[in-house]
């Protein structure tokens, strides 16, 4: 029997889920060197551990290469830029997620806890690490570099895509993973709430692991079109990158093009 076009692609959408939505904004959080199996199901990560639920928990995800670095320019940029080390400071040029974004008439800014002021240049001010802040390394974005104090507390305010690096304190790099927990219960989970009736997203991923497990990390998703589960797609910021680029029809940055798409998490 024959198969009708529009049948084929009814089947194919109800295979994969809704179509890529567009939200409002989206908040990515960017957690440091834990492993998937040191944060799933860790009691000292109860909060993390709730996201999980409520959202999309990607279990076959990874980090790029090690060490942090790198790991951010790839998601930032999609290309770790030949760089293969926590080198300070960095002078990069060239298109990148902010850019992208700010050319299509939206918005970016970056939100690192420590950082002592806008467009700050420096490599170190206390517990704030330059090389966990990728836009720092774009003189020509210093606009959009910005303190994590300037977070808004009226969502309606954020950009379409924020970073939000915790300093070294509270992203499990030196804290703990309970320390890293609770900072962003406290400091996100406000925004989480809200994105499930704003048509807006929260990403919280890491960097990189510890060294124990192939670089495999733990990624989140909760938001208004995301439907609740564990994904099993292998994921990692190269394709993180491209479903940003996807959801605003962006130009496919570097490595980007080349990334797995995210399918089948989104609901009508």
């Amino acid at each position: 029997m024959k198969t009708f076009w529009w049948l084929s692609l009814l089947l194919a959408q109800c295979a994969w889920g809704a179509e890529i939505p567009r939200p409002d904004h989206i908040v990515i959080v960017i957690e440091e060197n834990k492993s998937y199996s040191q944060i799933i199901g860790n009691r000292e990560a109860p909060y993390i551990n709730e996201l999980a639920r409520r959202g999309a928990l990607f279990t076959n995800s990874y980090g790029i290469t090690h060490p942090s670095q790198p790991n951010y320019l790839a998601l930032f940029s999609g290309s770790t830029r030949g760089i293969t080390s926590n080198t300070c400071p960095l002078e990069l040029g060239g298109p990148n997620l902010a850019s992208a974004l700010i050319e299509k008439g939206l918005s970016f800014a970056s939100y690192s806890e420590s950082m002592p002021k806008s467009g700050y240049e420096g490599c170190i001010w206390g517990t704030y690490m330059r090389k966990h802040n990728p836009i720092a390394n774009w003189k020509e974005l210093a606009a959009y570099n910005l303190p994590f104090s300037a977070f808004p507390s009226d969502y309606l305010k954020l950009p379409t895509v924020s970073f939000v690096v915790p300093d070294q304190r509270n992203d499990m790099h030196d804290g703990s993973i309970a320390q890293g927990d609770a900072w962003l219960k406290k400091h996100i989970d406000g925004y989480a709430q809200w994105a499930m009736t704003h048509n807006s997203l929260l990403i919280v991923t890491f960097d990189e692991d510890d060294g124990s497990e192939g670089n495999r990390i733990a990624t989140i998703m909760v938001g208004q079109r995301i439907r609740a589960g564990k994904y099993g797609q292998r994921v990692d910021h190269y394709g993180l990158l491209r479903m940003v680029e996807e959801m605003y029809d962006l130009p496919l940055l570097n490595e980007s093009a080349n990334a797995q798409a995210i399918n089948g998490v989104w609901r009508k």
